[in-house]
């Protein structure tokens, strides 16, 4: 052979064909950027911190809610119990409210210490529910009405201002804040023209 012999650009020195040089191949190989290890244990270390004060938080919440939920159930347990003895409290009034303070007068001391029982067994019953967080709902005549704390079962014109109450029906009761149930009450519009 003879040395003019020119070698094909297509062949590298090793002899394969189409390989590409090593230039080539760094320009076209995407480059991996440099991690500072620091940095990343930084990062792994803000996001543990994260994780940790995101879990700290979700245990307090979770712990102000049971103890929320807590509170609730000793005021509210007796809910049921206390709707119950609504009625009784209603039969006690009903019971004094049916003899006017005449009639009363003219009862024998044997009456007269019927009723003086019935007014003591009402004033008892309304102190033990207020020691249990049953209190009676304001609904006097005059009082403002509340759609809350008062079920309007009527309209009527009378004395007091458009928009108060003008006479319940019914008392109404609440434990805690919620409403136990609702005064029956006539809503005044005014007086009549």
């Amino acid at each position: 052979m003879s040395d003019d012999v020119k070698p094909d650009p297509e062949i590298d020195e090793t002899g394969a064909a189409g390989a590409e040089t090593e230039t080539d191949m760094a320009e076209q190989a995407p480059e991996e950027p440099v991690v500072d290890p620091i940095a990343a244990l930084e990062a792994e270390k803000a996001d543990l911190q994260d994780k940790l004060l995101r879990s700290i938080a979700e245990v307090d919440n979770v712990r102000k809610r049971a103890a929320r939920e807590t509170a609730d159930a000793r005021v509210y347990a007796i809910e049921r119990f206390a709707g119950d003895l609504l009625s009784v409290s209603d039969n006690l009034s009903r019971a004094m409210e049916a003899l006017s303070q005449d009639e009363r007068e003219a009862l024998s001391e044997a009456g007269k210490s019927l009723m003086g029982g019935i007014e003591m067994t009402q004033k008892e019953l309304h102190t033990v529910l207020a020691r249990h967080g049953v209190t009676a709902v304001d609904a006097a005549p005059g009082a403002s009405f509340d759609p809350n704390l008062h079920q309007a079962v009527s309209q009527i014109p009378s004395d007091q201002p458009a928009g108060t109450i003008a006479m319940c029906f019914q008392n109404g009761w609440k434990i805690g804040e919620r409403t136990l149930r609702a005064a029956m009450v006539a809503v005044s519009t005014g007086p009549a023209n």
